[in-house]
């Protein structure tokens, strides 16, 4: 694996956090030089002082497009082109779909949705032209398959994410470009996902109740960042389309599903 990432650059939204950051360490051991960008800009600085890699940290909010563009430039006048590209930037809101503000419903959206939309304007036109072999790499999520109450905006986002990537594979296959797409689509992992999942649709119980059982599951079940981004890229390496880190979290429930829809059973059926 070493050696066709050794050397290599790689950015990564969202990078102080969660998945980003094991995405990030596992990169810079294997020989990567790094972008990382993360709305949080003293968190950026000091998770990129502790990688030993040549590092670029840049605060960024994905869902600005001028901050994408800014991101990219950056990235190219530092490093000269770029060969990963994740898009992993991500939030989580909760409640029942009517008591989610406008606000948070639409921040969600714009995060999960929008970065990854901002990060492929940005940073595929620039790959074509290079014309060398480079990765996309989106981060969807089981619940990109597998749609969850009071989780609405996360689920719609993740869902959406799904259908954009495989929409881009097939645009650059078309174009037979030398970049290929990864969808990364990760279950329960150990990060702050649900610390502040509320805004003011935390005052119903049911919602508390739903968080606190996510948290749990999340802490019975989940993996590490640095597990999940050491499977990411033994996929990548072999270039599976499909990066499942959980397949025990989503293949079969998946199946319930689509044998759900396919004989139009009720949408909880399968749960």
């Amino acid at each position: 694996m070493t050696q066709q990432f050794r050397g290599g650059v790689a950015v990564i939204t969202g990078a102080a956090s969660g998945i980003g950051t094991g995405l990030a360490r596992k990169a810079a051991s294997l020989g990567m030089r790094l972008v990382l960008a993360d709305v949080n800009a003293p968190s950026l600085h000091a998770f990129a002082a502790t990688l030993d890699a040549e590092v670029l940290a840049v605060p960024t909010d994905v869902t600005q497009a001028c901050a994408l563009e800014a991101l990219a430039e950056q990235a190219w006048a530092r490093f000269g082109g770029v060969d990963l590209l994740f898009n992993n930037a991500g939030l989580m809101a909760t409640g029942f779909s009517w008591e989610i503000t406008p606000e948070r419903f639409a921040r969600c959206m714009d995060v999960n949705l929008g970065g990854v939309l901002n990060g492929i304007r940005s940073f595929v036109p620039r790959m074509l032209k290079d014309g060398r072999p480079g990765r996309i790499i989106n981060t969807a999520s089981v619940g990109g398959f597998l749609p969850s109450p009071l989780m609405s905006p996360y689920s719609a986002s993740k869902f959406a994410v799904v259908a954009l990537t495989e929409s881009l594979w097939g645009e650059l296959k078309m174009l037979k470009a030398p970049v290929d797409v990864h969808l990364l689509a990760p279950g329960p992992v150990l990060s702050g996902i649900f610390d502040d999942p509320f805004g003011d649709a935390g005052t119903n119980p049911a919602t508390q109740e739903f968080v606190q059982t996510m948290r749990e599951m999340q802490t019975r079940n989940g993996m590490t960042a640095d597990e999940l981004a050491e499977r990411a890229f033994a996929g990548i390496e072999r270039n599976d389309y499909w990066l499942i880190p959980h397949p025990e979290h989503l293949f079969d429930a998946l199946e319930k599903r689509v044998e759900a829809i396919v004989a139009q059973k009720t949408p909880l059926g399968y749960f």
